[in-house]
């Protein structure tokens, strides 16, 4: 990738450090919040829950360190695939095998993850390197929106726990692969889609290129760079979803379930907090599946890999935050027509 590459106007901007104070305020303040909304609910609403806090917190401590285990080694894989894409692999190598046309390039994205076996929190890391590289913001977030559900590993696990049953697997897989190309296909149409990055991340493309030395050294200041970015992030999305996965009682939910648009709307929500890896997501799924209809299975099959807490705290390192609410949006009211459809034809 050449200083040429970078977004519009990146080339004359003076860069920032990588540190500032409010990158390290951002994650207290988080924190502070959600343990104040814990002794809060505690206080106020003593009856709505049956366990006493500390009980509470300890099952959500406990929910955000397995989302944070579970998800590290795909982190790592990602990282590493990054820096073999945007390091390694000699220019023109992946880009002479892509379509010229926009709307091709992005189909032939949005199935690259199917050779890329990584869940959601691995994607990320490995999208950056994308667009360092020189992919655009369309065609990457085709990728990132795709990636999960054409996984292998995510087809196999969503095979073994449903089968071909009420079409779930077959509604999952071209859902996800429909979405992503409406996302890339509505983000390309943007007027200038360099200003859906982060200025942050315009710097870390910049830090990169000025990285002096060879492969060797690009590579582990790539390594720190993309590490640095990501863990916080992962960090704190693994704790917002532990801390709200206390706060949802889980009978409320299953009192709605059997109401074909209730239902879908309950899942989805919870696939939005729960932040389960997408490469298992299917068995969580499976102990609703005799209370909750098809739709709101393959709904929560959807959303879940692509704008939970944990993945929208991980793309806020790319990503600016009017961008994220126009994914979810699209996201969410995409989910809930196919499963709504699928509700009317199983």
């Amino acid at each position: 990738m050449s200083r040429t590459d970078l977004p519009t106007g990146e080339a004359t901007r003076t860069r920032r450090p990588p540190q500032s104070a409010g990158r390290i305020l951002v994650p207290l303040g988080i924190g502070a919040v959600v343990v104040g909304a814990l002794f809060a609910i505690d206080a106020f609403a003593p009856g709505f829950f049956a366990d006493a806090l500390p009980t509470r917190a300890q099952d959500g401590l406990t929910l955000a360190i397995s989302v944070l285990i579970e998800s590290l080694p795909f982190v790592a894989l990602g990282v590493v695939l990054s820096i073999v894409v945007q390091v390694w692999v000699p220019p023109g190598v992946i880009e002479r095998w892509m379509p010229r046309r926009a709307w091709a390039r992005r189909a032939v994205l949005s199935l690259l993850g199917m050779i890329v076996p990584v869940c959601e929190c691995g994607n990320v890391p490995f999208a950056r390197g994308l667009l360092m590289r020189g992919f655009s913001v369309p065609e990457t977030l085709t990728f990132l929106i795709a990636a999960p559900i054409v996984n292998p590993i995510v087809i196999i696990t969503t095979h073994q726990a449903f089968g071909f049953s009420d079409g779930i697997l077959i509604a999952r897989l071209i859902g996800g692969y429909a979405i992503a190309n409406l996302i890339g296909w509505l983000y390309s149409r943007h007027p200038s889609p360099d200003a859906l990055l982060t200025d942050r991340f315009r710097d870390t493309c910049e830090l990169v290129l000025d990285e002096p030395g060879g492969k060797g050294r690009r590579s582990i200041a790539q390594f720190v760079i993309e590490l640095r970015a990501v863990m916080p992030a992962l960090i704190i999305g693994s704790a917002l979803a532990g801390a709200v996965q206390v706060l949802i009682p889980r009978d409320v939910l299953l009192a709605i379930g059997s109401n074909p648009a209730l239902s879908i709307v309950a899942m989805i929500a919870l696939a939005m907090v729960v932040s389960i890896c997408s490469n298992v997501d299917s068995f969580f799924a499976l102990s609703f599946a005799s209370t909750f209809t098809p739709g709101s299975i393959v709904a929560f099959l959807l959303v879940g890999p692509l704008v939970d807490v944990k993945m929208l705290a991980l793309l806020r390192t790319t990503f600016t935050t009017r961008t994220l609410a126009g994914l979810v949006v699209v996201v969410v009211l995409s989910a809930f027509a196919i499963g709504a459809v699928v509700n009317l034809v199983a």
